[in-house]
């Protein structure tokens, strides 16, 4: 795999991707490491000519008003990392750190933070040997940056804190020394660079958008196959009915479904087996389309976010001025994550209303949670219960963590947009949705195996390819079984985004 280029400007989701899943390895472009050294030249001349400049010659937050002797410098930097980092709880995943990290070297290599090259390249080489700092996922308020967890991406910088090498937890230190690297001596300016910013929240965020979009056509996926199963009527999805109401996302999943089902014999048109369908199908392209737009919304945001410079003060060595603004607030991506959430709440919330028309005699007319020995065997019972204890769990994360404001620093950061705990919330909302997917495509193929009115009759072209590649990985359900390892052998095919390519490659891409 080719290294991923850093220029601050144009880094993409598949490259976060690329590296922070895949270790795929990073270097800044000589465009970057001169704009670097430029800020970082403007910085040490301030320094050298006294100037009162916040972070850099003061202290910190309320301590602004303290100035700081050059000869404290040093020692300024390393206590402002110790101090920071108080980050609670679980330590993030290895791919929300490799993908902070990426985030924060592609803001620092703008050239408008200040700091040493040779500072930013020691962060490239921890992310390129796989040093992975321990960085607890709980204590960022969103603003001011995500003080406390970049704090503690710093400390094995430093030689200190704690890292992950290998899969291995250890001391900073030894982390560092087993991959060949020394530890570094934050000067002027450099600990606040390193911290200063929404890396973290945007790191999470970015992966789960990266997911979200790719589970999108999944669940068109798994509506086409419930409508296999209910004998759907397609009158819904004629593209007539949504050129008048032209929402880009409704467009595509009405097209999806089209292309989805195209050559199915077990569908219908309306006033064959029943006029309309319940919401839940008719409304598919207004449902699934509106979390699309929401999702492509905040991609875009997220986008604009990775290739910021988030830092403060920001060095603008041009106009020789160093201004301590507002960038590092992270207001704009946390209102977007909470979007994030709720359209993929939505999500599930319409999946496990499908998958309880089919697990319901009165609603479905196939055997009752769908087994053929009710009684004696359960079926797919419970499947519906966990799917729905899924769901109310994600009405409850779906409320906005960006709507909470705790001002702290002494009333100097009197407004805060707590957007990391949005990104947090809106991961686990698509942990959720994604394994209530998963349910839904089991219960589907096992609810297309159980119409025995329309056995025989072919499915869509792209629903077909979408049965096989489930039913490559579990059997029709006959005899009551533990049906969480069905769930777990199906999210792996979520995850790995096989049953989508599946399709595409028989019906071309979806929208």
């Amino acid at each position: 795999m080719n290294a991923v280029l850093i220029d601050g400007k144009s880094l993409n989701l598949e490259d976060v991707v690329k590296v922070a899943r895949h270790g795929c390895r990073v270097e800044l472009t000589e465009g970057a490491m001169a704009s670097v050294r430029k800020s970082r030249e403007y910085v040490d001349r301030l320094v050298r000519e006294g100037r009162v400049v916040y972070g850099i010659t003061t202290g910190f937050g309320e301590f602004s008003k303290v100035s700081i002797a050059n000869e404290q410098t040093e020692l300024l930097q390393k206590n402002l990392i110790v101090s920071h980092a108080c980050g609670i709880g679980r330590h993030l995943p290895e791919d929300s750190v490799r993908a902070l990290m990426l985030l924060r070297i592609n803001a620092l290599s703008q050239g408008f933070s200040g700091i040493r090259l040779e500072t930013v390249q020691a962060l490239i080489d921890m992310l390129n040997t796989g040093v992975v700092p321990a960085v607890p996922e709980k204590g960022s308020l969103g603003a001011s940056g995500d003080l406390a967890p970049l704090s503690h991406m710093v400390l094995p910088l430093m030689g200190l804190g704690e890292a992950y090498i290998g899969g291995e937890l250890m001391p900073g230190a030894k982390a560092l020394e087993r991959a060949g690297l020394t530890p570094v001596v934050l000067t002027s300016k450099e600990g606040l660079a390193l911290i200063n910013g929404t890396q973290v929240m945007t790191g999470i965020g970015a992966l789960t958008v990266y997911d979200a979009l790719n589970v999108l056509k999944l669940f068109d996926i798994a509506a086409a196959l419930v409508a296999e199963a209910q004998n759907g009527v397609t009158d819904a999805y004629i593209s007539d009915i949504h050129e008048i109401r032209p929402h880009q996302g409704q467009l595509d999943t009405a097209s999806n479904m089209l292309r989805l089902l195209e050559g199915s014999e077990r569908t219908t048109r309306s006033g064959q087996v029943r006029v309309q369908d319940a919401y839940s199908l008719r409304c598919v392209p207004q449902i699934h389309g509106a979390s699309k737009d929401a999702v492509r919304y905040v991609h875009g945001k997220v986008a604009v976010e990775m290739n910021s410079v988030t830092d403060n003060p920001i060095i603008l060595a041009d106009k020789d001025m160093a201004i301590s603004g507002g960038n590092f607030h992270g207001q704009p991506v946390a209102l977007s994550f909470d979007f994030l959430g709720i359209a993929l709440a939505e999500l599930a919330n319409v999946s496990e209303r499908r998958i309880e028309r089919l697990v319901n005699p009165a609603l479905s007319g196939l055997p009752a949670f769908l087994t053929r020995q009710g009684g004696l065997h359960s079926g797919f019972m419970i499947a519906q219960y966990s799917a729905a204890a899924l769901v109310s769990e994600n009405k409850v994360l779906a409320h906005p963590a960006s709507v909470d404001s705790i001002p702290s620093s002494a009333g100097q950061e009197d407004h805060v947009s707590m957007g990391t705990i949005a990104a947090r919330k809106a991961r686990e909302i698509y942990f959720n949705t994604s394994r209530v997917l998963a349910i839904e495509l089991v219960a589907a193929a096992q609810a297309i195996d159980l119409n025995e009115k329309y056995q025989g009759r072919k499915l869509g072209k792209g629903t077909q390819a979408a049965y096989d590649t489930i039913r490559s990985v579990t059997d029709t359900v006959v005899n009551d079984r533990e049906l969480y390892l069905d769930f777990e052998k199906v999210a792996a095919l979520v995850d790995s985004n096989r049953i989508v390519e599946a399709v595409e490659a028989v019906v071309g891409e979806l929208a």
